[in-house]
C-alpha cells in the first residue's frame, strides 16, 4: 500500500512569493489497483508523481509504502523498495544496447526470448532492436517504449507511467493499453499511470483528477470523465485572465 500524508510541494514565484504546485495531498492507493491520475496541464500530475519516486523533495508531508517511512529515501532506495518510474521523455544511454538495459532492468541475463516479449508487449519488433544501442539514432517514441519494457522486465510491485502514450503511433498504443490491463489482470502490480487519454483513463480501478496542486476528485471513470472537461476550461480561463 501507497500514502501520502499532507504532501506540499512549492517554487519561487514573483515579489518573494512561492507558488503551490501541491498543496497538502494526502491519499492511499491499494495494492494491486490501476490508478489514473489525470487533470488540467500544470495542475501538478508529474510533480506529484515524481514526489512518489524522490525526483522531487517536497515541502511538507510523508510518503509510506507498506507502513514503512520512506520519506527519506533516495531515487535508488526506493527503486529497490518496489517503485518503478517512466519518464515522459526518457533519457537516452549511448553505449548501452537495448538488451543491456533490459538485463540492467530485470537485475539478471534475460534470455533472448525472454527479452523479446518484452519488446513485443510494446509494440517492438525484437530482432529489430535488441543490439541496437539507445543513443539518438532511436525516435523519441521508440526510446519511449523501450522505457516502458525495462519497466515491465523490471516487474516492481509499484509501476509508475508518465504519459506512456506521448510519441507512440496508434497501433502500439493499442498494444500497450492492452499490456497494462495484462499487467493489471495478472502480476498484482500496482498501476500509476498520468494520462489525458481517455482509453487509458476508462480502463482504471479508480480515477484521481489532480488540478491546481490539489486532489480534486478521486473515483471510478464514469464518475471522473464528465468533471474534467469543466476542469480543463476553468483552467483555461484562469490562464487567459493572466494574460
Amino acid at each position: 500500500m501507497l500514502r501520502l500524508e499532507n504532501i506540499s510541494y512549492h517554487v519561487p514565484a514573483e515579489a518573494g512569493k512561492r507558488d503551490a504546485i501541491l498543496d497538502n495531498v494526502s491519499l492511499t492507493i491499494p495494492d494491486g489497483k490501476y490508478i489514473v491520475i489525470t487533470g488540467p496541464n500544470g495542475g501538478g500530475k508529474t510533480t506529484l508523481a515524481k514526489v512518489i519516486m524522490g525526483l522531487v523533495t517536497p515541502d511538507a508531508g510523508k510518503i509510506f509504502l507498506d507502513d514503512t517511512d520512506i520519506t527519506e529515501y533516495t531515487v535508488t532506495e526506493r527503486a529497490n523498495a518496489g517503485i518503478s518510474y517512466g519518464f515522459q521523455q526518457p533519457p537516452r544511454f549511448k553505449g548501452l544496447t537495448v538488451k543491456d538495459l533490459l538485463n540492467i532492468a530485470a537485475g539478471r541475463k534475460l534470455k533472448t526470448a525472454e527479452a523479446c516479449d518484452y519488446l513485443t508487449k510494446v509494440g517492438l519488433c525484437a530482432a529489430d532492436y535488441l543490439t541496437r544501442e539507445v543513443d539518438t539514432s532511436l525516435s523519441g517514441g521508440e526510446v519511449k517504449r523501450i522505457e516502458i519494457a525495462t519497466i515491465l522486465a523490471k516487474n516492481a510491485p509499484v509501476m509508475i507511467f508518465d504519459e506512456p502514450e506521448a510519441g507512440i503511433d496508434l497501433w502500439s498504443f493499442n498494444r500497450l493499453t492492452g499490456t497494462f490491463r495484462e499487467i493489471h489482470e495478472n502480476s498484482g502490480a500496482t498501476l500509476i499511470i498520468i494520462s489525458h487519454q481517455e482509453r487509458i483513463i476508462s480502463q482504471a480501478d479508480e480515477v484521481l483528477l489532480i488540478a491546481e496542486g490539489k486532489l480534486a476528485g478521486r473515483g471510478t471513470p464514469e464518475e471522473i470523465l464528465p468533471t474534467i472537461d469543466g476542469f480543463s476550461r476553468r483552467n483555461c480561463q484562469k490562464m487567459e485572465a493572466q494574460l
